[in-house]
């Protein structure tokens, strides 16, 4: 039985749903790193928020672990880079809070234009300050959304709502989409320059982090007012003050900071900033629905392979998984075939998928054939680091896809370029569900692939197979299946042979002392 870890606080559904589908579970949230890190090596699966840093300490002693599913939408306490590296999935919930974000986000524009949490304040203190917190409406105004993904889409739906204009800055942002939302999409100056309010809905990246400062800041309309229910990087606070002390910026609205619990800030206490202890996903319906997600999705990853709202490998759905099974173990086979066969360095990889296999959800295929060709040489190669392993070593991976009706209904062909040579293998499903290889080195044939086999490459000539089946025969070596093809008639000839057992050194190096042979390997799967 699979065994999950949930380190933080979270709504019960969620170890309901894990013993539901039959994953055992324990809850231990509070746990201090140290304590954590005692334990994580007896659990397949992690469920976090916030509270829990899975760092690459962390991750590195977690020996069993195979995903972290973070209820939410930010992972930054996920060290992401380690987990693909230990070959551990991350996924996320980045739909289950993103109504709630997004109210949020609208509840802080309304708090900051009338001027509400001082107005309340000075409101329940006996004071009648009236005239003091005079404020500006929302109608007709230009909110600049930074950002038009889940959570900034909502934002700019419910803006459009309120008779606000709306213009987005949001590169992945079509065309269509912004028409749709109705919503102009501009680039990221030019809203600064027509945006009354800015609201972040953007992660942290290179491009993003401390997108608001100084430089940007000084290219906004004066009086602007700046929300921020995103990730607290992306702002920098010190050029957030300067602009609110000099009046350049009207008001700002934060529920995220750099540094987090905020204990204190410099931003507090300035009478032109509201600001809330991150409360973007604090509503009842928004845990449940994180909560409910992130069990879901993991269980769906540990039972039965399929892959949702991961962020370091291609998704899997609950209905693609048992479509691809078959072509998984397929890709397996091939790419371990490869793998086993090639002695010098690879310098690229294409895979052609052809005929059904072209209709197919081919990423976490391709994953699997890499992982299947460097395992000869790596231990930790899995389907989730094999893409980044390969790039890190240089390797070009790339994919094509031809739906020609050809002999197979669908077919996989790999192509291994190395040092010295180019290497092709091709393989099929029979039945649909059953993986043959069916070309190697573009010599044709139908192997079935077994545990055990042996790959002989050989001069074709008369009395080979016999000596062969002699050597293996006085060795004790029962032959399952034998697989032949050729070239051409006394031309270069392929043997691939199913064996019952490993062979022992000495049986080996009489195959490659028999006459005309050019390469021997044994192979295992």
């Amino acid at each position: 039985m699979v065994k999950v870890l949930i380190s933080d606080k979270m709504s019960p559904r969620a170890a309901e749903i894990f013993r539901e589908r039959g994953v055992e579970v324990d809850e231990k949230p509070g746990m201090t790193p140290e304590e954590l890190k005692a334990c994580i090596g007896e659990y397949d699966g992690l469920a976090v928020r916030s509270a829990t840093k899975a760092t690459a300490e962390i991750i590195e002693a977690a020996t069993n672990l195979k995903v972290i599913g973070r209820a939410g939408i930010g992972v930054d306490n996920v060290d992401i880079p380690a987990a693909t590296a230990a070959g551990v999935c991350v996924m996320n919930t980045p739909f289950g809070n993103a109504i709630t974000t997004a109210e949020h986000a609208i509840a802080m524009m309304f708090s900051l234009s009338r001027h509400i949490p001082a107005a309340n304040a000075s409101t329940q203190a006996g004071k009648w300050e009236k005239s003091k917190f005079m404020g500006v409406e929302l109608y007709g105004k230009t909110l600049g959304v930074i950002g038009c993904g889940n959570i900034g889409s909502i934002v700019a739906d419910r803006a459009v709502g309120l008779k606000m204009k709306v213009a987005a800055y949001d590169p992945f942002l079509s065309p269509e989409r912004a028409l749709e939302l109705g919503v102009e999409k501009l680039e990221l100056d030019d809203l600064f320059a027509r945006a009354d309010y800015i609201s972040l809905h953007t992660p942290i990246t290179d491009s993003t982090r401390n997108i608001i400062n100084a430089k940007n800041i000084a290219k906004m309309k004066p009086g602007v007012r700046i929300i921020n229910c995103a990730r607290g990087g992306l702002v920098v606070e010190e050029d957030l003050k300067a602009a609110l002390e000099s009046g350049h910026v009207a008001g700002a609205a934060l529920d995220v900071f750099v540094v987090e619990p905020a204990k204190e800030n410099i931003l507090f206490g300035m009478e032109n900033v509201v600001t809330t202890p991150h409360l973007g996903a604090s509503t009842d319906e928004a845990q449940v629905n994180v909560a409910i997600q992130v069990a879901e999705q993991m269980s769906d990853y540990l039972l039965v392979g399929s892959v949702t709202n991961a962020l370091n490998m291609p998704s899997v759905t609950a209905e693609e998984a048992p479509k691809l099974k078959p072509y998984m173990e397929l890709a397996s086979q091939l790419g371990s075939f490869a793998g086993q066969v090639t002695e010098s360095g690879i310098k690229s990889v294409r895979i052609e998928y052809e005929g059904a296999a072209a209709s197919l959800n081919t990423k976490p295929l391709t994953s699997i054939i890499i992982q299947g060709l460097l395992a000869p040489l790596l231990d930790t190669i899995n389907m989730v680091n094999a893409p980044l392993v390969a790039k890190e070593r240089g390797i070009d991976v790339t994919e094509s896809y031809n739906d020609r009706d050809d002999d197979y209904q669908t077919l996989i062909r790999l192509s291994i370029t190395t040092e010295h040579q180019t290497r092709d293998i091709a393989g099929t499903l029979f039945g649909g569900d059953r993986p043959r290889i069916v070309n190697i080195k573009g010599i044709n044939m139908e192997a079935e692939i077994g545990p055990h086999m042996l790959y002989v490459t050989n001069q074709d000539k008369p009395g080979f197979i016999g000596a062969l089946g002699s050597v293996l025969g006085d060795a004790g070596v029962n032959i399952a299946t034998f697989h032949l093809g050729r070239h051409k008639q006394e031309g270069e000839a392929i043997a691939l042979i199913e064996i019952d057992s490993e062979l022992s050194v000495e049986t080996l190096e009489n195959v490659c002392k028999l006459p005309h042979v050019a390469q021997v390997k044994p192979l295992k799967f």
